[in-house]
């Protein structure tokens, strides 16, 4: 039998072990908290896509997903610069060419976000911001631009039922179930918002923080193929996971500092980071990890990085991020330089 000393020696030993286990857990957690860089690029340089009416510049978009065809690709964009007082059309189509074929939503928004496009190819935005009776709404569109429902009460901020505080995306399920990404910092909500096609209120989760559950600047919403709900959780740096009623899954860090995520048919997940910071700031390359990561939505595997474009003039690169039926990813820049296609080789 062992002695007391011998016993006591042993109880060090084991709680020195555990110790050690969990310094090698949290300091393998630390180690690992920036994303990868060094994966492969398997698309063209990106260049330029869309064009514009001549006279009209590019202001912030950061909104980009394909129609429902997965040929043309729809933007959100900020009216040339401000769309608080403007009169241009923020809701923009464009061919497979980049050919502008459609325009619409002139003078009703704020600040331009997120975009959908349902299975009917009814088209969804959200306008994270409110002033002058406009804003903090999600708007439902036609095809061919009719307004056909608004979510939340233009200009009239809130956290109630009914209303919006900054919502920053939006999501739209086979069955027209709508999944709003509410909250865009600083004071305002921090939350998903989960409505049925007419627009009635079916549940909502979440609040300021970082715990599972909880959200700091919900930046991004998409839909896998089993329904479940990936939130791009910018200001935690994650990508939270819940099941279609906000049950919490699983949380990633492995793909940056996510702005916007993206999910095809086929479960690959496209994830924009333009804030990761590295000890340099990220403004020089190679080093900085700011750029599009893809993997896998099933297990979270991570395969593919598209660095930022402009590694010289830009160091936040694009904020939206989406992809055609052919592969093709197309990024959303925020920074007044429209969108930028990156072609499948």
């Amino acid at each position: 039998m062992q002695t007391q000393a011998a016993q006591a020696r042993s109880t060090l030993a084991a709680g020195f072990a555990a110790t050690m286990i969990l310094f090698l857990v949290q300091a393998t957690a630390e180690t690992t908290t920036l994303p990868s860089n060094d994966l492969p690029n398997p698309y063209a340089v990106g260049i330029k896509f869309g064009q514009l009416p001549e006279g009209r510049q590019w202001g912030g978009v950061i909104a980009v997903t394909p129609d429902r065809d997965g040929r043309s690709i729809w933007a959100f964009e900020r009216c040339g610069g401000n769309c608080l007082n403007s009169d241009l059309p923020a809701v923009l189509e464009f061919d497979p060419n980049g050919k502008l074929i459609k325009s619409f939503g002139a003078a009703m928004f704020v600040f331009p976000h997120g975009i959908a496009v349902d299975n009917e190819g009814n088209v969804y935005v959200a306008d994270a911001d409110g002033k002058n009776g406009k804003g903090n709404v999600v708007v439902k569109f036609s095809p061919e631009g009719k307004l056909l429902m608004t979510l939340g009460k233009p200009g009239m901020p809130g956290d109630a039922p009914g209303y919006f505080y900054r919502p920053s995306a939006v999501a739209v399920a086979p069955d027209g179930t709508i999944f709003v990404a509410d909250g865009h910092g600083g004071d305002s909500n921090a939350r998903i918002v989960k409505l049925a096609p007419d627009g009635r209120i079916i549940t909502s989760w979440g609040k300021k923080g970082a715990g599972p559950g909880e959200f700091n600047e919900p930046h991004g919403i998409a839909l896998d193929s089993a329904g479940r709900v990936f939130v791009a959780d910018r200001v935690n740096s994650r990508i939270q996971i819940f099941d279609p009623d906000g049950k919490f899954l699983a949380e990633w860090k492995q793909f940056g500092r996510p702005s916007a995520v993206f999910i095809d048919k086929h479960d690959v997940i496209y994830v924009a980071d333009s804030q990761t910071e590295d000890k340099e700031t990220c403004t020089l390359d190679p080093g900085c990890r700011r750029g599009i990561r893809i993997g896998n939505a099933k297990d979270g595997t991570v395969k593919y990085f598209i660095p930022r474009p402009n590694p010289n003039d830009d160091k936040s690169g694009g904020e939206g991020v989406a992809a055609d039926a052919a592969g093709n990813v197309f990024g959303a820049e925020n920074v007044g330089k429209g969108l930028r296609k990156y072609a499948k080789q």
